[in-house]
């Protein structure tokens, strides 16, 4: 590991913002507590440098936002920037988010933000797509009963693999967009927010795709 890495990794663990790989029963249903509000809580998994966590959170205030994922050096820019921007209801976590279920209680999430994440596009590795029926299953137990799942991704396989998801589970769609660049009547958080990972995307002029759902 470099050792710009290494100073982040050290200063991570100074950051009162980030969590990294705590005991689960420290955390599961007092995340209200840990926010300082009984406010709605949003994550956003496999957030990188935490994007939509950050740019959310500005529109929201009223909202707390949690960013997971388990790439320490990647939070540390986030955290970084949500302490610079005195964002206040903002979070990290840094698990695996095949343990997320452990770290929140029942109806503990409001909405499931996920962008750009790996799509994992070998056939064997069906079962790691953060919207394979494994992980919905994780999502809900902790999801509200109202509470909606976001996917936006310039992976065609990943997106067409969730599309049947959907289908085969019976799924409410509540919104689906096959390129949210050129159709009408898209939200414009899909739009006006754009990731470090999709303005590379749209650079190789790749299709930016989304479909918002309850699981």
């Amino acid at each position: 590991m470099g050792l710009g890495k290494l100073k982040k990794f050290a200063e991570l663990g100074q950051m009162a913002n980030v969590y990294q790989k705590p005991d689960p029963q420290k955390f599961s249903g007092k995340w209200h507590t840990i926010f300082g509000n009984d406010n709605p809580i949003i994550l956003e998994l496999a957030c990188g440098k935490g994007d939509y966590t950050l740019a959310l959170a500005e529109r929201f205030p009223a909202q707390n936002f949690l960013g997971i994922d388990i790439k320490g050096h990647r939070i540390h820019v986030g955290a970084r920037q949500a302490t610079e921007r005195m964002l206040h209801n903002v979070r990290f976590l840094r698990i695996y988010i095949d343990h997320v279920e452990e770290y929140f209680a029942a109806g503990e999430i409001q909405d499931i933000w996920i962008t750009f994440p790996d799509p994992y596009l070998k056939k064997r590795q069906c079962n790691k797509r953060l919207t394979s029926p494994r992980f919905l299953e994780r999502y809900r137990k902790i999801l509200s009963q109202d509470g909606t799942i976001q996917l936006k991704t310039d992976s065609p396989e990943l997106f067409t693999f969730t599309k049947d998801v959907i289908q085969e589970q019976n799924l409410e769609v509540i919104s689906i967009h096959e390129n949210v660049y050129k159709e009408d009547d898209v939200d414009h958080l899909l739009t006006d927010i754009q990731t470090h990972y999709e303005n590379m995307h749209l650079k190789d002029e790749r299709t930016i795709r989304a479909v918002k759902f309850r699981p």
